[in-house]
């Protein structure tokens, strides 16, 4: 999932090519037919369970059927769109770019398969509405299970209604909840997923990491370890969006990535500390109102620590003032953001060689635990 901010970055350098090209040469055409056929087979599986979760009235999984089948008929294919003479250029603008950032995503070692291909003319500021809890004295999210994805640490709605009734029953057991709007989603590969209209309304550079995050999660994604799930997909997101734009476009442009992503790195470094100071002062003292006063003592100097950033792309003193710092929104944080510092070591090692790293991650993937396997000596 790429989700908005609660509220609301890194060296870089051209990745081989010739390497990412000889990577996917490598792969047999019975191990490429084994892979459509296990696509083919998900998507049918997928397909009987919305028929299943249909009949069910009232059920949180037949809504998810029902938006999800309201997604797909709304799609429409992009070759269509820009062949449209009525598109708004700015529309055609971004579309074009996400047809080249699939094209780089094949670069570095990613399948993309049908991905992206389709436009959904959304309305609003997202496609679902997400919420994520914490039991009290906890920064770390109680999580949710499902089928097939195991236990995630969110729970999304197609109707903002929905969600909001949900985090308030939830607040009504005792839990903290953070609500965020998300603009895209992923099937894991299991349906082709569209590019929509709330990623296009957020920008280009956006939506360009958008696309590599979520092709990611289509390619790798191990059950029961959300963490590691996000963090490498965005951490690979932000990387690939910076060598996408150092390519072949404007100084100005590659220049405005970095600067975004540096200063995404900066606030989610200063929201997992505040994450991880919390976390030891729940672990240290007992409830109460002495702990209370220490808590909010924490979160006004996070606020400080923001308001000082040396951000390029945005208002730091802004973002202090309207950021969340609940419990909740903090886990998101660290559920997106933690071991960001070692996965830029990793790819440092790695001489900057991001289809190196993506192969590395493919081979992490069925270890006890991915994120050591793959960060390890």
């Amino acid at each position: 999932m790429s989700s908005s901010t609660p509220s609301a970055a890194s060296r870089s350098s051209m990745p081989a090519a010739p390497a990412a090209q000889a990577s996917a040469e490598s792969r047999s055409a019975a191990a490429a037919s084994a892979a459509r056929a296990m696509k083919h087979a998900k998507g049918a599986l997928a397909a009987a369970l919305c028929s299943l979760s249909l009949s069910t009235t009232g059920c949180y999984l037949g809504h998810i059927a029902a938006g999800q089948a309201r997604l797909i008929r709304a799609q429409q294919p992009i070759e269509e769109v820009l062949a449209d003479p009525g598109t708004p250029p700015d529309l055609r603008r971004q579309l074009r770019a996400v047809q080249r950032a699939r094209d780089y995503a094949q670069t570095l070692g990613l399948d993309v398969d049908e991905q992206y291909t389709s436009y959904v003319d959304w309305p609003g500021d997202r496609v679902v509405t997400t919420i994520i809890t914490t039991r009290p004295g906890e920064v770390t999210p109680a999580g949710f299970w499902f089928p097939f994805l195991g236990r995630v640490p969110y729970k999304s709605f197609f109707e903002p209604a929905r969600a909001e009734a949900e985090a308030e029953k939830l607040r009504g057991k005792g839990l903290d909840v953070c609500v965020v709007a998300v603009p895209a989603y992923s099937t894991l590969g299991w349906l082709n997923d569209p590019v929509t209209a709330p990623m296009l309304r957020r920008g280009e550079g956006y939506t360009v990491e958008t696309i590599f995050h979520e092709l990611v999660h289509a390619n790798v994604y191990v059950e029961d370890h959300a963490e590691f799930n996000e963090t490498v997909a965005s951490f690979i997101g932000q990387e690939a969006s910076v060598r996408f734009y150092e390519q072949d476009e404007t100084t100005e442009a590659a220049r405005g990535r970095r600067g975004a992503v540096q200063d995404d790195r900066a606030v989610s470094a200063a929201l997992v500390g505040l994450r991880e100071r919390i976390e030891t002062l729940y672990e240290s003292s007992d409830p109460g109102p002495e702990r209370d006063t220490a808590r909010n003592r924490l979160a006004s100097e996070a606020r400080a620590e923001i308001a000082a950033l040396p951000l390029r792309e945005r208002e730091p003193s802004e973002l202090a003032e309207v950021i969340r710092l609940n419990d909740a929104c903090l886990a998101l944080w660290g559920t997106y953001g933690t071991d960001t510092n070692r996965y830029v070591a990793k790819l440092d090692a790695l001489g900057g060689d991001l289809p190196a790293f993506i192969v590395q991650l493919r081979e992490a993937e069925d270890a006890p635990d991915p994120a050591e396997a793959l960060l390890g000596p």
